[in-house]
């Protein structure tokens, strides 16, 4: 088929990248709509795990319990954890939503928020598992220069279900690093050479 008057190649090239852009699009949203969720679904585990994490020890006829509170790491890794999840859900949410209503792009304040809120969580889930699995080597190998005891060899059921958490929210900290670099990613192309069809998508 020949080319009419006032007609270009180049009109071609700009349709097909147009489509381009939508796929990738989907692409990236349906890798974030499943990360939120993996987030979500091992967020809460790890707040289960290490938050209904209780052994009791009886030392000379005095009852010892372990629990979860005893240790601020632990508490901390657990807030965290809840927050990650309680975020991811909204999040989810709103990717269906936009995803329901067409609108694959967003404003460039909504994704500096979005942004943000997601780098936050990315350092606070990384530091709280830092800070549990520095207090779970504690608690495995004591620390002889401070005559610390190791606490495992007592409590070995708590010590098992703690490491099991810890193991599930490394996950979700890996996780939470790849979504905020797909945050970056949503954010940065708004200001690349495709920004003007933000509004199309």
């Amino acid at each position: 088929m020949s080319l009419g008057v006032g007609v270009s190649p180049g009109n071609v090239a700009v349709h097909h990248g147009v489509g381009s852009l939508k796929s990738m699009d989907r692409k990236v949203k349906v890798a974030e709509v499943a990360l939120r969720c993996l987030i979500l679904v091992l967020g809460v585990l790890v707040a289960s795990l290490v938050a209904t994490d209780t052994q009791v020890k009886k030392i000379f006829s005095i009852e010892k319990k372990a629990k979860f509170t005893e240790m601020k790491a632990l508490v901390f890794l657990v807030i965290a954890n809840g927050i990650a999840a309680g975020y991811s859900l909204i999040q989810a949410i709103r990717c269906v939503v936009s995803a329901v209503k067409g609108s694959v792009l967003f404003s460039k304040p909504l994704a500096w928020v979005i942004f943000s809120f997601d780098q936050v969580l990315a350092y606070v889930c990384l530091a709280a598992v830092a800070a549990a699995a520095q207090s779970a080597v504690l608690g495995e190998f004591g620390q002889t220069e401070l005559e610390w005891m190791s606490i495992c060899n007592m409590y070995g059921k708590f010590c098992n279900q703690v490491g099991e958490g810890i193991v599930v929210a490394l996950v979700v900290s890996i996780s939470m690093v790849s979504i905020s670099c797909l945050s970056a990613f949503n954010l940065f192309r708004l200001y690349g050479k495709n920004k003007g069809t933000a509004g199309d998508i």
